[in-house]
């Protein structure tokens, strides 16, 4: 996925940044191939070093390409300083940075919009467990006076029992097995409902999160869409301006 940006804190004479995700598996050959496109990755102090002290990254290439990582949790590389290491260009580099961005094994997901949920447990990149439905909540309506006031409360109670409903299938699949982190995507103010019971407050609603609210209405397809995307090395791609051969 790629989203563009209308630049990056020191990105200089580089053109607007773009938002792009990578599976963690292949981020080792991405980093590779930035350092080919780009040139010899400058090593500043502390910017080639993977530790779960640094929730982000940033690599500076030598035409002045920048990309900034982001892992969704950052992991123990255990390589060397900087200073003491090969660089990504080495194996320990390498090795390095494929465990800082290693998302935790089990991963729990809850999406939840007006109308529909979906609820999984991830073992890795595999969908392992999961629940998906769907629940009328009305829309707004445009009436005023008395039928404005009917209406908005039918819609609370719809949604009230969203929330009911979504939280007792999260406590079956979502609390079945320990997770490291927590993937969540949808309405924001019905996803803090769901998290704020007892139960998922003291348990999921602590762990490390990234938060997806720009997934369409929840479906199967889309749980393991969130999957991904979740599990992803986030990163903010400055790259030089091209030169217009023409002018």
């Amino acid at each position: 996925m790629q989203q563009r940006s209308s630049g990056a804190p020191g990105s200089g004479g580089t053109g607007p940044a773009r938002r792009i995700e990578v599976d963690p598996e292949r981020i080792v050959k991405w980093v590779n191939g930035f350092a080919g496109r780009h040139g010899e990755l400058h090593d500043l102090p502390g910017s080639l070093t993977w530790s779960a002290a640094q929730s982000s990254v940033t690599l500076t290439a030598a035409d002045g390409a920048t990309a900034v990582l982001e892992p969704l949790v950052p992991g123990e590389s255990g390589v060397p300083r900087a200073g003491e290491h090969e660089g990504p260009g080495g194996v320990g580099g390498l090795e390095g940075l494929a465990a800082w961005a290693t998302p935790p094994v089990a991963i729990a997901l809850i999406l939840v919009r007006r109308g529909g949920y979906a609820l999984g447990l991830g073992q890795g990149a595999e969908l392992i467990s999961h629940k998906v439905g769907t629940r009328y909540v009305q829309s707004r309506t445009a009436a005023g006076g008395w039928s404005q006031h009917r209406f908005a409360r039918r819609r609370d109670n719809q949604a009230d029992a969203l929330v009911v409903s979504v939280i007792e299938h999260a406590r079956r699949v979502v609390l079945a097995t320990p997770t490291g982190a927590l993937v969540v995507g949808g309405d924001k103010s019905l996803v803090r409902d769901v998290l704020a019971d007892p139960r998922l407050a003291s348990t999921v609603a602590r762990l490390p999160r990234r938060e997806l609210f720009d997934l369409p209405d929840p479906r199967l397809v889309v749980l393991r869409q969130a999957l991904r995307r979740g599990r992803a090395v986030r990163i903010l791609l400055s790259e030089p301006d091209t030169p217009d051969l023409e002018s």
